[in-house]
């Protein structure tokens, strides 16, 4: 089971930033692991909201990968495969991928699922996706070594 919007919006935090509670919960259902690990690294590590136009400020934020797959590991890794394990950073690039598609085909199709607020803001949202996959997929190999650290305590 899992929740399949995990983004940082859908993580209610007290004054202290301490987690008390995930919302948004209509939309938890059966999945495979990715769709939470990958949405919630494709929201958060994002150095730029998703619709920022500064296209040369989007970078994937490794310190945020590493803290949160060091604390996903610590529990999941009791019930992930190895072959889910060693394909989490893929699930970095997926994310990214997924939700570029998405907002370039709504642009296509006259922006009739995302709310925009000018009339190039899905192309925009596209651009800003591919940048981050483009970041998050220079990263793999450190992601990946990274892992391993992880496994290795």
């Amino acid at each position: 089971i899992c929740h399949c919007d995990t983004k940082v919006d859908n993580i209610l935090f007290d004054n202290n930033d301490n987690v008390l509670c995930v919302i948004d919960l209509d939309t938890v259902m059966p999945s495979f692991i990715f769709s939470d690990y990958g949405d919630f690294l494709r929201s958060a590590a994002n150095t730029t909201a998703e619709d920022s136009p500064e296209l040369d400020k989007v970078e994937f934020r490794m310190d945020i990968f590493k803290a949160f797959t060091e604390g996903y590991l610590k529990t999941a890794s009791a019930f992930l495969t190895p072959i889910e394990i060693d394909n989490l950073p893929y699930a970095a690039t997926l994310f990214p991928y997924m939700q570029m598609v998405r907002f370039f085909a709504d642009y296509l199709n006259g922006d009739t699922y995302y709310k925009i607020q000018y009339p190039e803001h899905n192309l925009v949202r596209t651009k800003n996706q591919l940048a981050l996959l483009k970041s998050a997929e220079a990263h793999i190999p450190e992601m990946e070594a990274f892992i391993q650290e992880q496994l290795a305590k």
